[in-house]
């Protein structure tokens, strides 16, 4: 096996680089952190801010050479590429609209994508990055991160056993209160860029949170979405971009869905709650209270399942790290999807097979998600009109 330093090849932490998540950036911040937890990636190159000036300053916060603190991502993607100890692996954590150019040059140059979702701001954009994401053979990860908390494997894993029979019913929620005011005006920079089509796309609260809404019913539930009516509104008086919506789903197979999502629920912090309901049983789970899954057997009293207590699956065991009692929630949900992003780069590197168990969302995932809000708001335009999902989905 080759040597590198004092570690193996397959040892050896992933050499990352980050686009954004330069200063006061909360963003950046997590997907470090995330991307630390389980000790498998360095970070050592970025082009962090919008100007050459911000990025060194950031890259000196992080411990990053000076001569790594790249201007822009262009010059980051030539010279590190060209590095025999380059990157190998680039977190983009910019606004919606940089995701399709900044990963378009990493991935034409082999470099392993990990990118905050959603894929980008336009359909469009979308279909060209999944093509140059299939031509360019590297890795591309979607960090929906809801994805990676135990009790979501664990429910998914039930749901594909078959516990809860024929799935008939998906409702999903993520009701949040932050934008209730016009704080775009105020000077909060996250609002800002949130609200602007430019920047966010043409969805708002659907493309910000409903995205992960939406992921994670399929991805808990295993059922294709096959067309949807959307209502969405834009309550604040001059927004640009819808702050809440209600969206009716129709699955293959039969089932039926609802989604709501908005930003303008007072007393609502981060409350994404998912509810599954099958011709055998039910399962609820509430991402504010995450190592805690309701299963309601059809005539049988409802049970609680914790992550690590009696009940526990596989699915979710592989993916917790500490023990019962001890919560585990968003950061660590963040680093499973790194780490089993880790996991299948490692693979590439070293030629083996990626291990049994480790998934991730992709560039599929990703597609999907920009279609869901191009196919809402579309929707929505034509006052609540159904629409075909397939439609959006051709590449």
């Amino acid at each position: 096996m080759a040597i590198e330093g004092s570690s193996t090849t397959a040892s050896r932490r992933i050499r990352l680089g980050m686009v954004g998540g330069g200063r006061d950036a909360l963003i950046g911040g997590v997907h470090r952190i995330a991307s630390r937890i389980d000790d498998r990636y360095e970070l050592v190159a970025g082009a962090f801010s919008s100007t050459p000036e911000k990025s060194k300053a950031s890259a000196a916060d992080l411990g990053v050479a000076p001569d790594r603190a790249y201007g822009d991502y262009f010059e980051m993607a030539k010279r590190e590429a060209r590095l025999k100890s380059g990157i190998e692996a680039v977190a983009i954590v910019t606004p919606n609209h940089m995701h399709y150019p900044v990963a378009r040059e990493f991935l034409k140059r082999g470099i392993h994508v990990i990118c905050d979702k959603p894929l980008t701001s336009t359909l469009a954009d979308a279909r060209k990055l999944a093509k140059a994401a299939e031509m360019s053979g590297a890795l591309f990860v979607l960090t929906h991160n809801y994805t990676g908390y135990p009790m979501i494997r664990q429910a998914r894993e039930m749901i594909e056993s078959g516990e809860l029979g024929a799935i008939r019913l998906v409702q999903v929620e993520y009701a949040q209160d932050w934008l209730t005011k016009a704080e775009e005006g105020q000077g909060n920079k996250q609002a800002e860029w949130r609200t602007d089509p430019a920047r966010s796309g043409s969805g708002g609260s659907i493309g910000d949170i409903g995205t992960h809404a939406f992921d994670l019913a399929g991805f808990v539930s295993g059922l294709e979405l096959e067309s949807l009516c959307a209502d969405l509104n834009s309550f604040v008086a001059g927004r640009q971009l819808d702050d809440n919506g209600h969206v009716l789903l129709r699955f293959s197979g039969g089932a039926k869905g609802m989604l709501w999502c908005s930003q303008v629920a007072p007393g609502n912090e981060n409350a994404l709650k998912l509810r599954i309901y099958g011709e055998n049983g039910g399962l609820e789970w509430a991402q504010e209270d995450p190592n805690y899954l309701w299963h309601s057997p059809l005539g049988q009293p409802k049970r609680l399942l914790t992550r690590n207590g009696a009940g526990a699956t596989a699915a979710g065991q592989r993916v917790s790290r500490i023990p019962g009692g001890h919560p585990e929630g968003y950061l660590e949900g963040f680093a499973n999807i790194y780490t089993e992003a880790a996991e299948a780069i490692v693979a590439r590197r070293t030629g083996k097979p990626t291990s049994q168990g480790v998934m991730f969302p992709g560039i599929d995932e990703g597609l999907a998600g920009v279609a869901f809000v191009t196919a809402c708001v579309e929707s929505s335009r034509r006052g609540g009109a159904w629409v075909k999902f397939g439609t959006y989905m051709k590449r």
